[in-house]
């Protein structure tokens, strides 16, 4: 199953390669932004908004409302816990490989 869960968008982390740090239901990750900015809103213009991410990127731009009621109905669901567990494995996973001899 595909799933896009909002995040907020909470800093532009490297803008020449669109990518942004995104906070999901307190997981911190960098995501690619390319498929929501363009010349007239640039990366730096994305900071605090909200977006819909599905593997890793950015795929579209939601208003707080939306996302509030998204994330609303994915708890309820119990499907969100399990996304953001999975991107935190991911996470360790990754640093665990970066650390390694």
């Amino acid at each position: 199953m595909c799933l896009g869960i909002p995040g907020q968008i909470v800093e532009v982390t490297d803008a020449a390669n669109d990518l942004a740090l995104v906070n999901v239901g307190g997981v911190r990750r960098v995501i690619n932004i390319a498929f929501v900015i363009d010349e007239g809103r640039p990366a730096s213009a994305c900071i605090g908004e909200w977006v819909l991410v599905h593997v890793g990127f950015a795929m579209s731009r939601l208003d707080e409302q939306e996302a509030a009621r998204t994330l609303a109905l994915l708890h309820e669901l119990g499907v969100a816990q399990g996304e953001m567990d999975d991107m935190a494995d991911m996470d360790e996973l990754r640093d665990e490989l970066r650390s390694a001899p």
